[in-house]
């Protein structure tokens, strides 16, 4: 079986399997990017995560808390306050821990060009912690992240460390990573649909028209944008938050034969 085929039977297997996350359907702030990713055939996704605030009571030693063996006391994929997490954390008999977990996306992708694509524009629209996975079996994953998450304990032993006061502003903090990371969610789909569309085209159009097109006069004269030359997709609300940062480059692991 070559590899196009193999990854068409693989999308298959995974799309039409249950729902097993908690919530069980996909989140509301993601669902027309992944509808996007799905509707194409060289990506689907095998998981994701819009983003959330959660409270974790993760038992005695709150500090190597592990979200499989804990008590979810609070999960909300929308802005909180603290008449919503107050009666929540006065359950917990262990170690509570307030979290924010901005959007994770796991994209299988039909080759290494198209994660790169995939990678590009997830940079690009402020998810400065994607990366590539390569398995030998020839599967090829892009994990979609960023780093602007919020992790602070509130309880020790059932016992409350912090004042009220200072949980309504770890709140405040914590909506606003969450107002931010829609924002991200929106530039993604946004930058995305224009990747996507500008691939297509440039896969259709005629070669000998592209080889006329570079033989030219006016391609010579003409000026070469970095910007476009990579693909990019940078708009005014994201150009100075990208300013200052450092490329990550592609990150690339090779996995075992049994991956």
């Amino acid at each position: 079986m070559d590899r196009s085929a193999e990854f068409r039977r693989w999308k298959a297997q995974c799309l039409s399997k249950a729902d097993l996350s908690r919530k069980g359907s996909v989140d509301e702030d993601v669902v027309e990017l992944v509808q996007l990713l799905n509707g194409r055939e060289q990506y689907f996704t095998t998981s994701s995560c819009a983003g959330r605030i959660i409270l974790l009571d993760g038992g005695i030693n709150g500090f190597e808390v592990q979200k499989q063996n804990c008590c979810w006391l609070l999960v909300t994929h929308k802005p909180c306050v603290k008449d919503d997490v107050m009666p929540a954390l006065m359950k917990a008999t262990g170690d509570a821990i307030l979290k924010f977990e901005p959007l994770i996306l796991h994209v299988q992708c039909r080759q290494l060009q198209d994660a790169q694509i995939l990678h590009s524009v997830a940079i690009d629209s402020g998810f400065r912690n994607s990366g590539i996975t390569v398995g030998k079996r020839g599967k090829t994953m892009l994990a979609i992240r960023s780093t602007h998450g919020l992790e602070v304990p509130l309880s020790h032993k059932g016992k409350l460390m912090v004042t009220e006061e200072y949980i309504d502003f770890l709140l405040q903090i914590a909506n606003q990573k969450m107002e931010e990371n829609k924002k991200r969610i929106e530039r993604f789909y946004n930058c995305l649909q224009h990747a996507l569309e500008k691939e297509t085209i440039t896969n259709s159009y005629p070669k000998e028209k592209i080889k006329d097109k570079n033989n030219s006069s006016y391609t010579r004269k003409k000026k070469r944008n970095p910007e476009a030359a990579h693909g990019k997709c940078i708009t005014e609300e994201n150009d100075e938050d990208c300013e200052n940062d450092d490329d990550p480059g592609i990150s690339v692991t090779i996995f075992p034969e049994d991956y």
